[in-house]
């Protein structure tokens, strides 16, 4: 049985300044205190009682996605295009957000910037907000979020992203954006959220597949096209969002965990890539 991968999940996550990896343990802070995932067991502190240790364990299993069926999936994609990709990421699993509102933030906080960028101006954010936790931050309350201007939520880099984390915040906290979509399929999910200012299609299929693991995927994003385009010999600018939809939906249940490994096998070669283009000018000074 394909066990979970830590080391390769949490390698995946946004590095957020909420959760660190550590002599194989997974910790996660809470507004109370750490919890933590070993592989096996769980980590909470002394004085949590019962209905904390529950939460924690939860949300722990939720975000490491605990519960995905491994050898179901490398068993759907064996004899594939996309066989390769099992041995390249054994044991990986989709990290999702502790709670759908951090899922909303950090989602809009990628728009129209690298992972790499985003992941710092999230990081930028936890600090400027979150409370200390330990060594660590929790998340940022939406109550914290909505009582900063936008000017000062701008101190995090988010350029334009901050009015648009302002506004939903809002919107959120006045019961007017209801991001509990858990009983509502994709397509209506999707067509509800994109009225919202802010929220584009990108956005809400990233936010249903990060926030609520939904089985979705945003097709449009480059790096998912990029890997689709890599996996099959073209060019990037040959592979469009009909294209990437053509090959990932016939996976059924497995479409959105295979368009992560496609999106994380692109990262992965971009960033040897970048390594090499860095060498090679170093090489030739």
């Amino acid at each position: 049985m394909a066990g979970i991968d830590l080391k390769k999940t949490t390698g995946e996550m946004i590095r957020n300044g909420t959760w660190k990896f550590e002599d194989g343990v997974f910790y996660q802070a809470f507004e109370s205190g750490i919890a933590g995932y070993d592989g096996g067991n769980f980590i909470f502190p002394d004085s949590w009682g019962r209905r904390e240790r529950k939460s924690a364990k939860e949300k722990l299993t939720f975000i490491l996605g605990l519960d995905t069926d491994l050898d179901s999936f490398y068993a759907a994609i064996i004899d594939s295009p996309f066989s390769f990709l099992i041995d390249e990421f054994y044991g990986l699993t989709v990290p999702a957000a502790p709670s759908p509102y951090q899922a909303l933030v950090e989602t809009i906080a990628q728009q129209q910037v690298s992972f790499e960028f985003a992941q710092r101006t999230i990081a930028n954010l936890v600090r400027l907000a979150g409370r200390q936790v330990g060594d660590l931050h929790a998340f940022p309350s939406p109550e914290r979020i909505a009582s900063l201007s936008e000017e000062e939520l701008k101190r995090a880099k988010l350029g334009y992203r901050a009015g648009y984390i302002k506004s939903l915040t809002e919107l959120y906290l006045a019961k007017k954006l209801n991001l509990e979509l858990w009983d509502r399929d994709v397509e209506e999910a999707i067509k509800y959220l994109t009225k919202f200012r802010g929220i584009g299609k990108w956005s809400a299929e990233l936010f249903l597949a990060y926030g609520l693991r939904k089985n979705v995927y945003p097709a449009g994003d480059l790096g998912l096209r990029r890997g689709i385009a890599k996996i099959f010999g073209k060019r990037v600018k040959e592979v469009n969002e009909k294209d990437v939809r053509e090959v990932i939906e016939p996976y059924g249940r497995w479409k959105g965990l295979l368009a992560f490994y496609v999106l994380c096998y692109d990262r992965k070669t971009e960033m040897e890539r970048k390594i090499k283009i860095r060498n090679r000018r170093k090489n030739s000074r």
